[in-house]
């Protein structure tokens, strides 16, 4: 009998972890080797934005080095993971259920918010993945709804992984050292994040640009937030959160992980 799994949110932090693992690293790592194994995983991605719901359907996704500016032996990795087309097509037909217009891609490959994680949680490839996009013009609330279509796949052996960030403000990270300590609006921000998740205030987590403190400074753009609510949702009404990584990159960039179970 499979054993219900729970879903995950995941800060990916720069492509460098693929090759510099680092606690967060060392800590997707266990994650994963502590869940059962799952029959595929859905990577919910910052890195594909579209108009509506689109689900990677191909039997053999490339892996996409959607990124510059880095050592060569970053561009030479491969995450020949296989797909998962069948699954793909049960996604699309629960979104389509929920009233939400979802389509398939065969064609695109993993980019980094997908292969750069999974390279530590499954490094042997061995495990079916696709991905689903992110539509930042459709809102918070649109996400979570996503998210709640998809309650009940961690009962058919499908891993659901939101890969964002919890706070996201590149500019800052770049003006600042690696070890230089956390801006105090991001830290606040992660920590009302934080907060929200324990108590099971989804409505916030919705609300954020109007709840959230330093809200437009700590995500200037949506997308690496909204795969937190699908993950969110995913795991169904008030689900239990525990946070498995606290760290952060950089003055600006929060690497938290959460893990949600159904209560």
């Amino acid at each position: 009998m499979q054993t219900t799994l729970p879903t995950l949110f995941i800060s990916h932090g720069s492509p460098m972890h693929a090759i510099e693992a680092g606690a967060p690293g060392r800590a997707w790592q266990a994650m994963a080797q502590s869940l059962p194994r799952p029959r595929a995983v859905l990577m919910v991605s910052a890195h594909w934005e579209s108009a509506l719901a689109m689900i990677g359907a191909a039997a053999a996704p490339e892996t996409i080095h959607d990124f510059g500016g880095f050592p060569p032996e970053l561009y030479r990795l491969r995450y020949p993971a296989p797909g998962a087309p069948e699954v793909a097509r049960e996604i699309a037909t629960r979104l389509e259920q929920a009233g939400i217009c979802a389509g398939l891609d065969g064609l695109r490959g993993l980019d980094h918010g997908a292969w750069c994680p999974l390279l530590h949680m499954y490094p042997r490839a061995d495990v079916p993945v696709l991905q689903l996009s992110v539509q930042p013009a459709l809102g918070s609330a649109h996400h979570l709804a996503v998210g709640r279509a998809l309650t009940g796949l961690g009962d058919a052996g499908v891993l659901v992984i939101g890969s964002g960030h919890a706070t996201h403000n590149l500019r800052d990270w770049m003006r600042g050292p690696r070890d230089a300590a956390p801006l105090p609006y991001a830290r606040a921000f992660a920590q009302w994040m934080h907060d929200c998740l324990l108590r099971g205030d989804g409505e916030s987590l919705v609300d954020w640009h109007q709840r959230a403190p330093s809200a437009q400074r700590a995500h200037p753009s949506d997308e690496h937030y909204l795969p937190l609510l699908v993950a969110y949702g995913a795991a169904g009404p008030r689900p239990r959160a525990t946070r498995f990584v606290d760290s952060f990159d950089g003055p600006a960039l929060a690497m938290d992980a959460y893990r949600f179970d159904p209560q």
